[in-house]
């Protein structure tokens, strides 16, 4: 068979669902095929869309999502994607074609060195000099992706090595297990934890990629310790627990940070260093016991005492089953955080005012989706809004991006999250600027009969960094634009436009497009000039009374 052959039954034999991407005639034999495999080809309108898509299948099944792409300006469009899976340790295998290698008669035409280019974003990248050695390459690809820490890695296959016969065959996965940490090093943790008055649990991005959800509340319900997430760490545990403390998302100061400032021990599951962290360690004299895969990379602001490495699930529960709560816990201050907090949180959940606060927006939301509806959030300063003020009640259902931080992902994350969970209701929440970074997928989601709800919060700005620029006292410059009209833009693509008219509106428009099936995109117009809020470094009025 063609080595394309060779290669197509290899990612077969990788259990490979899909293949998102946009082939050039470098990836032809490929192509052909993917034409007689059991692989769908996902046929997106620009490769950073599809490595976006990818990357998010990877993030939800743990498995490597696979994208394509032709040489040159194909292979340079993964870049931004290939990035957004390296720091946000979500497993892709990225594939590019490239021209002929042992024979040229086309000089450097469309040729750069996408190897090179692609050494710095991910864990692996080789091209494929001979049919033969495509199977070891593909099964390293793949091995490498998805071994801790999870990320982006890449294969070029010339086109005149994709045209070669061969009769190599496929290479099985071998079985694995991850190693568990040692005894000792679960006998300081249960040793600092008894020893502690305030003990603190903060759920990080690596609790989130490896399902450790029920270890997690095991824990929490049997020691009865109070937590807070990051925003990557969203939903692990469900928020709707009354232990958790809030979501550590912008300032020091704010509800989680004051629990952190009274906390003298904190049980810190899967940090993940290119996360914007929580400040933990940077004053007073606690104690921080590292739970993760990997050893703490150490900065001026994270250099724990105890480290216990391996497998995270598994060391919860043997921190667990060693523990007593300790009669010297006290938890009396964190409980007024926990009040002052959800009090804080409730203000402006039925705000009647039009444009439509962020406040209304994700409290209306919340309500209408059920328990494991999946939103997909694009980057910008709604996202802050979220991840405070959206309970998640299930690990990976709310899907940002706190690493990276790119725009453009919310769309076409919310379509992958979509293939992947058919049966679920999945919302996309995007700024006007991100939306329009890669709208062009909504012609993708219409062609595969998606059912999805994309919100567009329209404010005519970039609106995170306008926030950023008046917070600094500078002028209002450069960051307004104008808009397509939304609701005739979407129904050019075969999607169902809808504008909001009203506040009052919202949660039963919302709630019919789910209803109806197909694609439908809202333009709702947003009101961001509480955004002042977020930056509080004091109790609020409403709430302070609730906390000395």
């Amino acid at each position: 068979m063609k080595a394309a052959e060779l290669m197509v039954k290899c990612l077969e034999a990788e259990g490979v669902e899909y293949v998102f991407g946009i082939p050039g005639e470098e990836n032809l034999d490929l192509l052909d095929a993917l034409a007689g495999s059991r692989i769908e080809l996902v046929l997106t309108r620009h490769e950073q869309a599809a490595g976006f898509m990818a990357a998010t299948y990877g993030r939800l099944t743990g498995k490597p999502g696979v994208c394509l792409s032709t040489l040159g300006p194909g292979a340079t469009n993964l870049v931004t994607a290939a990035a957004y899976a390296q720091l946000g340790a979500m497993p892709m295998v990225m594939i590019t074609g490239q021209k002929p290698i042992k024979t040229s008669k086309q000089g450097q035409f469309q040729i750069i060195d996408v190897v090179d280019m692609m050494t710095p974003i991910t864990k692996f990248t080789r091209q494929i000099v001979s049919a033969g050695s495509i199977p070891s390459r593909v099964r390293e690809a793949f091995r490498m992706a998805e071994e801790e820490r999870p990320g982006a890695t890449h294969l070029e296959l010339p086109e005149d090595i994709a045209a070669d016969d061969t009769d190599a065959t496929p290479i099985p996965a071998s079985e694995l297990r991850r190693p568990i940490a040692e005894h000792k090093a679960v006998a300081r943790a249960v040793e600092l934890l008894s020893q502690a008055r305030h003990p603190l649990l903060i759920v990080g991005a690596g609790a989130n990629r490896k399902r450790c959800a029920r270890q997690l509340s095991a824990l929490i319900d049997r020691q009865g310790i109070p937590f807070i997430t990051t925003q990557m760490g969203k939903g692990v545990v469900d928020e709707n627990h009354p232990l958790f403390l809030g979501n550590a998302a912008v300032s020091d100061g704010d509800f989680p940070h004051r629990a952190i400032a009274q906390s003298d021990c904190i049980l810190n599951v899967g940090h993940d260093v290119v996360e914007k962290p929580p400040f933990i360690m940077r004053t007073g004299t606690r104690k921080v016991i590292h739970v993760n895969y990997n050893p703490a990379e150490v900065d001026p602001v994270y250099f724990p005492q105890v480290e216990v490495i391996g497998d995270i699930a598994n060391a919860i529960w043997q921190i667990n089953g060693d523990l007593e709560p300790s009669p010297d816990w006290d938890f009396s201050y964190m409980e007024r955080i926990c009040a002052a907090m959800r009090a804080h949180r409730h203000e402006g959940e039925s705000d009647a005012g039009f444009p439509l606060k962020p406040q209304r927006l994700v409290a209306d939301l919340r309500r209408t989706l059920p328990a494991d509806g999946v939103i997909a959030l694009d980057n910008g300063v709604y996202k802050i809004w979220f991840a405070r003020n959206y309970n998640a009640s299930c690990p990976n259902s709310v899907l940002l991006d706190n690493a990276l931080a790119t725009m453009g992902a919310g769309l076409p994350s919310a379509m992958a999250a979509k293939l992947v969970h058919p049966d679920k209701p999945v919302v996309a929440v995007c700024g006007d600027g991100g939306f329009m970074m890669n709208s062009q997928e909504l012609e993708t989601a219409v062609r595969l009969g998606m059912d999805l709800v994309v919100i567009v919060l329209n404010d005519s700005a970039y609106g995170m960094i306008q926030w950023k620029q008046q917070h600094m006292g500078l002028r209002d410059f450069g960051l307004s634009f104008g808009n397509p009209d939304f609701v005739a833009y979407a129904n050019s693509y075969g999607a169902t436009g809808h504008r909001l008219e009203s506040a009052e509106a919202f949660e039963g428009l919302l709630a019919s497009c789910l209803a109806a099936g197909g694609v439908h995109l809202l333009d709702v117009p947003v009101d961001y000039s509480d955004n002042v809020r977020l930056l509080f470094h004091e109790i609020p009025e409403t709430s302070r009374a609730l906390v000395p």
